[in-house]
Formats: structure tokens, C-alpha cells, sequence
């Protein structure tokens, strides 16, 4: 197994461990699971660029970078719900985006093709993985010094709701250049 792919699969064991820290109790929980989201990203950002530089792109790679990046986003956005900074739609919406494009992929895959994330997908993953931090260093602040507390909720659920449009704008564009891709008569 090359590094990309390791570092890819370290973000998946990774996910875990950032969920525990985040709805653990600990001091500073809301720091620690920042630092390790922070973590799991840079292993996102190397992953893909060593990859390339060594020409060492897989199908395994194409196929499982993005779905680590999932369930890094999924643990994060499960977590928000459970403690109550956003509401269930945005979520469901972005969850309903990750099965439509990644049964897409699967279904493109077992055709003998990859359908490999897009710059719409890219984008959509970066503002995740930006407004996760930003959401998780705001919770820091507010557990330590009530700093924005009566905001948080609000705000949080906002950056939630706009990735889930972007999640939906970019599962479209997705989906629609897999069908370029896929027999669907098979």
C-alpha cells in the first residue's frame, strides 16, 4: 500500500477518535477534537498531492479518499446534531448528497470506471472542513468563556445549512457527469 493511501486510511481511523474527544466531557474537548480534526484535514490535503507528485493514483485512492472524507464530516455533523447546533435537514440533506454520489461512484466502479471528485467536490469538502474548525473553535470559546454563547447555535446552524447546499449544488453536478459515465440499461 502506497502513503497516500495510508494517510487516507489513518484519516478513517482518525474519525473516531475525533468524535470521542468532541462529545466527551474532558477539559478543553472542544480544543482537543479541533486539533484532531485539524489532523485528519492536513492528511486530506497531503493525501491527494503526494498521490499526484508520485504519480501514485490509485482506484482504491479515488474511491476512498472521498469516502474518509465522509465519515470525518459525517462524525462531525452527527456530533453538531446531537448537541443541538443544527437542525436535522441540513444534516439529512448533506447525508442524502454523500449516498446519491458515492452509490454513483460504486455503480460507475463495478462498470469498469472511477468517477473521480470534481472541483465542485473539492469545494464543497474545503468549506466542510473550514466551517467544522471554525464551528469547533467557537465551541472552545463559548465552553471557556461564554464568549458568543447566545449566537453559537444560530451561526453554527447557518454554516451547516450552506454546506448543505453546496453538498447538493456539486452531488447535481456530480451525478450529472456520471451519467456520462454509466450504462444505466445494465
Amino acid at each position: 500500500m502506497n502513503t497516500p493511501n495510508k494517510l487516507t486510511l489513518a484519516r478513517v481511523i482518525i474519525t473516531p477518535v475525533f468524535l470521542f474527544f468532541l462529545l466527551c466531557s474532558l477539559p478543553h474537548h472542544w480544543l482537543i477534537a479541533w486539533l484532531v480534526f485539524l489532523l485528519a484535514s492536513i492528511t486530506d490535503m497531503i493525501d491527494g498531492k503526494l498521490a499526484r507528485k508520485l504519480d501514485q493514483v490509485t482506484t482504491f485512492g479515488q474511491l476512498a479518499d472521498p469516502l474518509a472524507d465522509k465519515m470525518l464530516i459525517t462524525a462531525a455533523l452527527l456530533a453538531f446534531l446531537h448537541l443541538g447546533l443544527c437542525g436535522v435537514w441540513p444534516v439529512f440533506l448533506i447525508l442524502m448528497r454523500e449516498f446519491a454520489v458515492t452509490s454513483m461512484r460504486l455503480i460507475a466502479a463495478a462498470q469498469g470506471a472511477v468517477i473521480p471528485a470534481n472541483i465542485f467536490g473539492k469545494i464543497k469538502t474545503a468549506v466542510q472542513m473550514l466551517f467544522t474548525g471554525v464551528i469547533l473553535l467557537w465551541g472552545e470559546l463559548v465552553e471557556r468563556f461564554g464568549f458568543l454563547k447566545l449566537e453559537f447555535a444560530g451561526v453554527s446552524g447557518g454554516m451547516i445549512w450552506i454546506m448543505a447546499v453546496l453538498a447538493l449544488i456539486s452531488g447535481v453536478i456530480t451525478i450529472l457527469k456520471a451519467k456520462k459515465v454509466i450504462d444505466f440499461t445494465m
